[in-house]
């Protein structure tokens, strides 16, 4: 590894730490909250309150966009090359992706330890590894498959906008929607998602992850050419 990607990864971690512990932090809270809502539940008659951490999702959706305009530019002023540039941030948001994903599923694994321990039963998690086994380490491919994809797929958005401007970005944004909104209309998109849930296998959240090393690889094509001045 040169010493240039070594900088840039280590420009990268230390620009998101403060929204990461802000994340964190707000996340953390709300389960705090959520537990404690469900002790006072233990008199409810079938009184539970589920709790997710994939509002992580989101944050790398959003990441893997801001990156674009927050990251890019500042890189490229400083040197860095776009060949390392494309390597730097392919192994970044596959490392974000991986840290959250064991960070949030230790939590899991722990709290629900912990509720068992006390006897919290009103207090319970939701994931897609339920509709499967449910086991640690399917949590955290799911995840890292999951939120590498977001991750490049927002990148490869973002990168969109910042090349052709806010009307190319938009048309190929608007072209996804009116895809999708046929899909609902004709029914394919949903005979596509019940099928994939009622027999749901870990191989489908591999193929997620390979489709977004594909998009990653996509990105190169706009990357390469790009400047420190975006399109209007």
């Amino acid at each position: 590894m040169t010493r240039q990607i070594k900088g840039l990864l280590y420009f990268f971690a230390t620009d998101i730490r403060y929204s990461l512990m802000i994340f964190w932090t707000i996340l953390l809270g709300i389960l705090i909250v959520s537990l404690v809502i469900s002790y006072f539940m233990l008199g409810v008659e079938n009184g539970q309150l589920y709790f997710m951490f994939q509002f992580i999702y989101v944050y790398c959706g959003i990441l893997g966009f801001i990156t674009v305009k927050e990251s890019i530019p500042f890189s490229l002023k400083m040197g860095a090359t776009r060949k390392n540039l494309f390597i730097s941030l392919g192994l970044f948001f596959l490392s974000i992706a991986l840290m959250k994903a064991v960070i949030a599923n230790t939590l899991h694994t722990v709290i629900l330890y912990a509720t068992d321990i006390t006897n919290l039963h009103s207090f319970g998690f939701m994931h897609l590894a339920q509709l499967m086994e449910d086991t640690w380490i399917n949590r955290v491919v799911i995840d890292t498959s999951l939120m590498f994809f977001f991750l490049t797929v927002m990148f490869l958005t973002g990168l969109l906008f910042y090349r052709y401007g806010l009307l190319g970005g938009g048309i190929v944004v608007g072209a996804g929607v009116i895809l999708l909104l046929v899909g609902v209309a004709q029914g394919w998109l949903i005979d596509l998602f019940a099928n994939l849930f009622s027999d749901l296998k870990l191989t489908i959240f591999l193929q997620i992850f390979g489709l977004g090393i594909v998009f990653y690889l996509l990105s190169f094509l706009l990357l390469k050419r790009i400047t420190t001045v975006s399109t209007k």
